[in-house]
């Protein structure tokens, strides 16, 4: 399924096709697993601390994960985040990203969200993307990758 075309939850609860949050501006667009968990968290905060550089350079930064509007709300307030938030409830546009797959924790095997982040131009079209990445300083990765993309232009 095309990821543009998949339908999620803006931080209102409304559905919306993804191409409506994107299309006409740059976007970095990560997908992590879950709020208030400790990686979540430091990934969020270290993109809330970015955004007003990745703005300078056109760039809406939004996070995806499966968690309720509600859920995506108190994660915000509780951290002062700024980044949009949407809620993918049945990872229907996590899967069309293929940031889910296989994961191991405490020698368990399971299916899951895949810590990943795409970088799409104002068309949509995904120009970069990175899955499975580590939290801790990948939010300023991003965005080296991001100016790399603009000064191409």
């Amino acid at each position: 399924m095309n990821p543009l075309e998949v339908k999620v939850l803006d931080e209102e609860g409304k559905e919306l096709p993804l191409k409506d949050a994107v299309l006409g501006r740059w976007t970095v667009l990560y997908v992590y697993p879950k709020d208030n968990t400790p990686g979540c968290t430091t990934e969020a905060k270290e993109f809330t601390e970015l955004l007003p550089e990745f703005e300078k350079l056109g760039f809406q930064v939004i996070g995806v994960s499966k968690d309720s509007v509600k859920s995506h709300l108190k994660f915000k307030e509780k951290h002062n985040l700024k980044v949009r938030l949407l809620s993918d409830p049945n990872a229907e546009l996590i899967k069309a990203l293929g940031a889910w797959g296989k994961k191991k924790r405490y020698g368990k095997e399971y299916e899951g969200v895949i810590r990943s982040t795409f970088i799409l131009n104002p068309e949509g079209e995904i120009v970069w993307k990175k899955i499975n990445v580590r939290a801790k300083g990948h939010a300023a990765k991003v965005l080296e990758e991001a100016k790399k993309l603009v000064r191409a232009e």
